[in-house]
């Protein structure tokens, strides 16, 4: 894993243009959001208190979605980038009791970043940065700060199981990008290189669905399972 200061999601411009560009570059973005919304529903909303941890916040998208969901939360953001905790406050700035730490995610592996328990960890399209090596200590970390029957949920992009399947999902996401354009109206042919920069981008470190799930059960999680999957984006998590 390479500091985040010298990777891509440190510069400012980048990071804007994924912000600006998400629901184009990551398939059935609002469905995973909306699938997100159901978990938290059936599984935590009626739960007197909600702590929630939002790993890799980006912009504050997914803490929005669940904030308009249930106003009693009680969030903590996390993200490398000053730029995307401002954006994240913007995005937020009507809703109360919540908590900003600007922290990489090799300061949460090296430290104790987090001071207190949590119902509920998300974390969006940032884990797959990790080594596996890493992602398991960053599962384990956790696993240690969700009170009992605390759930965590990763959407997140992961490596196919075969260089055959791993074909087909990339001429899937080739698909997806292609009707995004057309249905948008984009002449440009920026997004028609995403795969190539996707691939050829060192910070990107995927691994398989199963080596992630099998990662999870070894260190404890129940009812760890793909909660949905296109080609190489999937949701994926389970219970203390």
């Amino acid at each position: 894993m390479r500091e985040f200061n010298q990777s891509q999601w440190a510069k400012t411009e980048f990071a804007q243009e994924y912000r600006d560009n998400a629901d184009i570059y990551v398939i059935e973005r609002r469905r995973l959001l909306n699938i997100l919304r159901l978990f938290y529903v059936h599984f935590l909303k009626n739960r007197r208190k909600k702590s929630i941890l939002d790993l890799g916040c980006g912009d504050g998208i997914i803490m929005h979605e669940l904030l308009k969901l249930d106003g009693s939360i009680s969030a903590t953001l996390l993200d490398g980038s000053a730029d995307m905790l401002k954006n994240a406050k913007d995005r937020l700035k009507q809703f109360e009791n919540i908590r900003y730490i600007q922290a990489s995610f090799q300061e949460v592996l090296r430290k104790n970043v987090f001071e207190k328990q949590y119902d509920f960890v998300v974390s969006s399209l940032a884990i797959h940065h990790l080594t596996l090596k890493e992602k398991k200590a960053l599962f384990r970390k956790i696993y240690n700060h969700l009170y009992p029957e605390g759930y965590f949920v990763n959407i997140d992009c992961i490596l196919a199981p075969t260089e055959t399947l791993e074909q087909w999902y990339l001429a899937l996401w080739e698909e997806w990008i292609h009707e995004k354009k057309e249905s948008a109206e984009i002449e440009n042919d920026y997004f028609g290189d995403i795969i190539r920069r996707y691939k050829e981008n060192k910070d990107n470190k995927p691994d398989t669905l199963k080596d992630q799930i099998n990662a999870l059960e070894e260190i404890g999680f129940k009812d760890v399972d793909c909660f949905y999957k296109y080609g190489v984006f999937a949701m994926y998590g389970g219970r203390k």
